[in-house]
């Protein structure tokens, strides 16, 4: 595997590459890696000839300046599995390799109501500081499929309509690999890290909960299933966000089905101090 850290390094390394019509996978991530990550450098092995993956923590994403500073960092870890998951190049760069001109003054991206629904409701300018280094990202690795995980729905959906903005549809596709869970059914996440023993055993509750509306969904009004789901969640000591459910293409939310909607189910709690998100596909 090869580490650069820095973008023109990597650009001069990629172009000299593509001129034997070699086909580049990028899965880019914020490290704390774990099997959901090695899953999307996997399916990229199959698709391509170079696969990519990039670490790195960007501030501009963070709403909460707390929850910046206590995302895990492991980096030697990361590296490891990386390494040993068969991944090409990894681009390990600097906030000023990403940013230098800095990220506070920047351009606004037109990502319409997918900016005013949960997690763009809840975590304002998330999606804007997301946007901000995937699209950097894109710029220097121009790859021909660009891997994320379903886990974050709302975020791929972003980062499709990002893609739009940028005019690459016809070089850059978005593949959405499934969520991967652990035994439980607990998503698996890089804040997973943070959960203390008691607050991992509660952390199923998320996926029993998303497990529960699959199961009892039926055409009629949303409104009940998604209010007992939030009394589950908060009986079990969680402060939620949100449950919602909405149509699977547009997050727009649901609250009276037809029986013939494609409709997925989403969750935003904070276990203690560590927010967790997860989704289902629901019918």
């Amino acid at each position: 595997m090869i580490i650069f850290k820095k973008a023109a390094d990597l650009r001069h390394y990629l172009d000299e590459e593509k001129k034997s019509k070699r086909s580049v996978g990028f899965a880019p991530t914020m490290g704390a890696l774990h099997r959901g990550h090695i899953s999307l450098l996997e399916a990229s092995k199959k698709d391509n000839d170079i696969t990519i993956s990039s670490i790195f923590i960007n501030p501009a994403q963070f709403n909460d300046p707390t929850d910046f500073e206590k995302y895990p960092v492991t980096i030697e870890k990361d590296i490891y599995l990386l390494e040993k998951a068969g991944c090409d190049i990894l681009f390990l760069p600097l906030v000023a390799e990403i940013y230098p001109d800095g990220f506070n003054n920047h351009k606004q991206y037109d990502l319409g109501k997918l900016e005013t629904l949960l997690e763009g409701k809840f975590r304002p300018g998330h999606f804007q500081g997301v946007c901000m280094v995937v699209e950097r990202l894109l710029n220097i690795v121009c790859p021909g499929k660009l891997y994320l995980g379903q886990k974050d729905y709302q975020q791929c959906m972003v980062i499709n309509r990002l893609i739009q903005l940028m005019d690459i549809e016809k070089d850059t596709t978005l593949v959405v690999c499934p969520t991967l869970r652990e035994p439980d059914g607990l998503a698996m996440s890089s804040r997973n890290m943070r959960l203390n023993e008691e607050e991992r055993k509660r952390a199923v509750a998320i996926y029993n909960v998303l497990t529960s509306i699959k199961n009892y969904l039926q055409p009629s009004s949303l409104i009940t299933i998604k209010d007992k789901a939030v009394e589950k969640l908060v009986a079990k000591g969680f402060r939620v966000d949100y449950v919602e459910i909405a149509d699977a293409i547009t997050l727009e939310p649901v609250t009276e089905w037809d029986g013939r909607q494609k409709l997925v189910a989403l969750v935003a709690a904070f276990n203690n101090e560590v927010r967790l998100i997860d989704n289902m596909l629901i019918n």
